[in-house]
């Protein structure tokens, strides 16, 4: 099979250009789903990334009990409990019913993401189960995976979608989707990335050195930026949150998902550059992210 490199110049045509009358209405609503019980940071970063890669208004809903009502460092971001989205039905293996089962009812955003140290938990299952069935663009990051390859009816589920539906799995979590083994997956990059479009009727990113990008009308992409630094803890959801962020402010899925794996590799060759490649933090990718961001869109 064969795969483009990305372009950021044709990609930066198709940011959207913001008018002087603008209003925080006009550029999308994100809900950040996650945040179990000794991962409420994951959550945090891939909304704290939503916001500052100008969406407009970002929630973000915790499963932890003792989940923070303010994120103190990102004040601008409204905090919720994932009880405040459903009542749960008494019996574990039935289908969660009652009024706020139906995440869209409650926010009506634009972007649902879901699986930033989310759990793959009984709640979770059921916050991932009315997601899809919502008519917000969805982005599925790590447990929404994984519980994706637990559930064969949430596939079925998501196959029907019309919505978009944008995947970022690694290797691991891609070998779980197709039920296969890693090495099969980082042999066949290409090949695997472009079945798990195909499978989950989606737009994905399969992360990696060359993270390869399947677009849903079956072209290949493979991204040149991002360095050895980025290994380290919430890369990923950093990912997740600029995704939502571009998707929410118009950006179609497809070049959503090629910016936002291009500017996120970007952001930390920009931080090797200052000499910052070893303890590069998800934190400083975000703001570096953004800086590339508004100097794209300014060009």
């Amino acid at each position: 099979m064969k795969a483009s490199t990305l372009n950021l110049k044709q990609l930066s045509k198709r940011i959207p250009c913001r008018p002087r009358d603008s209003h925080k209405g006009m550029f999308g609503t994100v809900v950040v789903i996650g945040g179990q019980s000794g991962m409420v940071g994951a959550a945090l970063l891939a909304a704290r990334a939503a916001l500052q890669l100008g969406a407009g208004r970002v929630h973000a809903v915790l499963l932890a009990e003792d989940a923070p009502s303010v994120d103190l460092l990102q004040p601008e971001l409204m905090l919720h409990k994932a009880a405040e989205l459903l009542r749960f039905h008494p019996h574990p293996n039935l289908p969660p019913s009652g009024e706020g089962t139906n995440v869209s009812n409650m926010f009506n955003p634009d972007v649902l993401a879901l699986g930033c140290g989310m759990g793959t938990g009984l709640n979770a299952q059921k916050l991932l189960h009315n997601a899809i069935q919502s008519q917000a663009a969805l982005v599925l990051d790590a447990d929404a995976l994984n519980i994706l390859a637990m559930r064969p009816d949430l596939r079925t589920l998501l196959g029907a979608r019309s919505a978009p539906t944008l995947l970022t799995p690694h290797p691991g979590e891609a070998a779980r989707l197709l039920g296969c083994d890693i090495g099969d997956i980082q042999q066949n990059r290409l090949e695997k990335a472009d079945e798990l479009r195909s499978r989950y009727h989606s737009s994905v990113v399969l992360k990696g050195a060359g993270s390869v990008c399947a677009t849903s009308d079956g072209k290949l992409y493979i991204n040149s930026t991002g360095n050895p630094g980025m290994s380290s803890a919430g890369m990923g959801d950093v990912l997740t949150g600029i995704l939502a962020a571009l998707v929410a402010q118009g950006l179609a899925a497809d070049d959503a998902l090629l910016l936002a794996v291009h500017l996120h590799g970007a952001a930390g060759d920009e931080l090797a550059q200052q000499n910052a490649m070893l303890g590069m933090s998800a934190t400083e990718v975000t703001a570096w992210a953004r800086w590339l961001f508004n100097r794209i869109a300014k060009e």
